[in-house]
């Protein structure tokens, strides 16, 4: 059986080493780069299943490098690692196609699990539960696609994550604070008007829908209204 191929991506030689040999403990074939423009040409030359990225590195930083990774493939899993702590780092690193975040310092075993459940989302044996069906809309969460009548629409990872937690609860209140620490891992006041954004673009999306409709409830959540 093919062990799982993971990419790390770490300048500190010792952080490294002891995430390599944890991780090789857990079953999984690590290829290690000690920065983002090494970590690049490794990803181009054999891939990977999962990448591990710290952000603050030598030659390329994990930003710059995870943005050209996305062009190559947009549903490889990536997770950050990172000292940063402000909201618009983590924002960022969102944006530019992450899937989860860690901060430093952090315990091995909460690295591990959260490399597992990335990687289930995106095995074939999971695809079916990673797509969801509302009226005439599909959402497949391990590509980060939404099709609304037939259209095919790239989304961000925020978007997925969004439209993930209201599409397993149709015609119920989702809560702002639930989406919030979904995303960010807070229900920070300040992360309020980054939703209402993302929600904008996501009602934007589904204006095509003849079924679906994306509602604001004030001062709570939000609903996705499915008819029929």
């Amino acid at each position: 059986m093919r062990k799982d191929r993971i990419l790390l991506v770490e300048d500190d030689s010792t952080l490294s080493f002891i995430i390599e040999d944890a991780l090789m403990r857990e079953g999984f074939d690590v290829v290690c780069a000690p920065d983002g423009e090494a970590g690049l040409k490794k990803f181009k030359d054999s891939g990977a299943d999962l990448v591990i990225a710290d952000v603050m590195m030598p030659r390329m930083d994990g930003f710059e490098m995870v943005r050209h990774i996305r062009v190559m493939s947009p549903s490889v899993p990536v997770l950050f690692l990172t000292a940063r702590t402000s909201v618009e780092d983590v924002v960022k690193g969102f944006d530019i196609g992450a899937n989860d975040y860690v901060r430093k310092p952090f315990g091995i075993l909460e690295l591990v699990v959260r490399i597992r459940a990335l990687l289930k989302r995106t095995r074939p044996g999971d695809a079916e539960e990673s797509q969801l069906v509302q009226g005439d809309c599909s959402l497949d969460f391990a590509s980060q696609r939404l099709v609304v009548g037939g259209e095919s629409i790239v989304l961000s990872h925020i978007e997925a994550v969004i439209l993930d937690e209201l599409f397993r609860h149709p015609n119920a209140v989702v809560e702002a604070r639930t989406l919030m620490y979904r995303i960010w891992h807070n229900d920070d006041y300040n992360n309020l008007n980054r939703l209402h954004g993302f929600i904008y673009k996501l009602r934007r999306y589904l204006s095509q829908s003849s079924a679906v409709t994306l509602l604001n409830i004030r001062g709570v959540g939000y609903k996705l209204a499915v008819r029929g």
